[in-house]
């Protein structure tokens, strides 16, 4: 059967699609070019043709996922409802025993970033917004009298910061911090950060 003719906007997010899927499968480092083209049935020259190096194939899929990452934080956070309850559902989505996928994915990312430039960049941008998104929501809790927070930036990256860990632990480490238990320490301190009792997060 004849493959369908893509577009390149449609080709290049086929490209990407599948470079995620062998990243998350192999890892960064080990995960070729020639793993991309088999996974699709194409040649590795499409490959090239698009991203030209391998560095710039992983530098975009990383984009690419952090992007659909911001679009799904963005919609959690615009919902019309209280901040409270906007942030609540960010953080326990975002947070390793949450819904959000490709954990493994960053871990990589992290760790080769800390060697290519590009990948850096890629990372550190998806850190600021995801920060910045939470900043504002805090703020906006504090301005409607929700909470209270002398600090968002401040709130903001704490709460990143243990759930970033936690993740790597419940990813790299299976076993190691119960589910539970790592729930539990992501409402204590999302509680705690905002001046509330934590049975106020469970509260309708």
């Amino acid at each position: 059967m004849a493959r369908v003719r893509l577009s390149v906007a449609e080709r290049r997010e086929e490209l990407l699609r599948a470079a995620i899927g062998q990243i998350e499968e192999r890892g960064v480092a080990a995960v070729r070019i020639a793993d991309v083209a088999a996974a699709l049935g194409v040649s590795n020259a499409l490959v090239l043709y698009h991203f030209s190096t391998k560095e710039r194939l992983v530098a975009a899929a990383f984009t690419y996922a952090a992007e659909d990452d911001l679009a799904h934080l963005r919609k959690l956070l615009g919902r019309r409802t209280s901040a409270l309850r906007r942030l609540r559902a960010a953080v326990r989505w975002y947070a390793p025993t949450g819904q959000a996928k490709g954990w493994r994915l960053w871990i990589e990312g992290w760790a080769v970033a800390l060697r290519e430039p590009a990948l850096r960049d890629v990372t550190r941008d998806l850190d600021r917004q995801w920060k910045a998104a939470i900043t504002e929501v805090i703020a906006e809790g504090v301005a409607a009298r929700e909470f209270t927070c002398a600090d968002p930036a401040g709130a903001a990256l704490r709460l990143t910061a243990l759930l970033d860990g936690l993740a790597v632990q419940l990813t790299s480490y299976p076993g190691a911090v119960p589910r539970s238990r790592a729930q539990q320490w992501v409402d204590d301190t999302l509680a705690r950060e905002l001046g509330l009792a934590r049975e106020a997060l469970t509260e309708r």
